[in-house]
């Protein structure tokens, strides 16, 4: 199985990437965020993207998640869900042979950093819950939280700044505590240059000055057949990277 997950800062906008990602990679499973844009409104080319079972779960102009399933992993159409937390259309999930995956798009907490963490807090829950029952779960997407210092470039540190603090990292260390693995630095364990997002100023994405905020998180047993975890940091031109993981049997 491959998964690649993607914040592209509007479907619209990065259309044609969409089509050359899927293209390039093949994947799975697909997962966007930060669509900005009701179903109604995504381009047609992608509405029903050939070959896939698709969700467009979107607002005009903010937030939102794709999640995409290839037709040769679900042999009939499955049922795409939004656990009750959802809010600004945030997170889908549905459920394939051996696994649940979510694409989630955190808020970032600049406007309302309580909300948040409640959205955190309740991704947390409902992970231990997905884990209890006996599922391998799959959480990607942008969590706009780096797990820690290592995670964000020298120059883009500071004490206090959102994204980087205490309660909302271990919010984040309580949703990873789920049986739950950090493919991307499971994968590149030694690599402090390794980010996926960067603002959109002062050349920063050239100069690798940025942030890692955006993951798949898999469980254990899964994680186990990781072959590939890759940050495509030249793909694109949102101010976030995809990330693609490639599973063997």
């Amino acid at each position: 199985m491959k998964l690649a997950t993607w914040n592209v800062n509007g479907i619209r906008a990065r259309e044609a990437q969409v089509l050359e990602l899927v293209e390039r990679e093949r994947p799975d499973v697909l997962c966007l965020q930060e669509i900005k844009a009701p179903p109604a409104r995504v381009p047609a080319s992608l509405c029903e993207l050939e070959g896939y079972f698709c969700l467009w779960h979107g607002e005009t102009a903010y937030s939102g998640v794709g999640l995409h399933v290839r037709r040769d992993l679900a042999v009939v159409a499955p049922a795409f869900v939004h656990p009750p937390f959802d809010m600004e259309t945030r997170i889908a999930t549905v459920d394939v042979p051996g696994a649940t995956i979510a694409s989630v798009y955190v808020p970032n907490g600049g406007k309302d950093y309580a909300a948040k963490l409640r959205f955190l807090a309740a991704m947390e829950r409902w992970a231990a819950e997905v884990s209890a029952a006996g599922r391998t779960l799959v959480v990607a997407g942008d969590l706009n939280v780096a797990r820690t210092d290592r995670d964000v470039h020298p120059k883009e540190r500071k004490v206090g700044a959102i994204g980087q603090r205490p309660d909302e990292r271990a919010l984040l260390e309580a949703l990873v505590g789920h049986g739950l693995v950090d493919l991307g630095r499971a994968a590149d364990p030694d690599n402090d240059g390794l980010f996926t997002y960067w603002a959109p100023w002062r050349n920063l994405r050239q100069r690798n000055i940025g942030w890692r905020i955006d993951y798949v998180l898999a469980s254990a047993p899964l994680a186990a057949r990781l072959t590939r975890c890759a940050v495509l940091a030249d793909f694109g031109t949102s101010d976030h990277a995809p990330v693609v993981a490639e599973f063997g049997t």
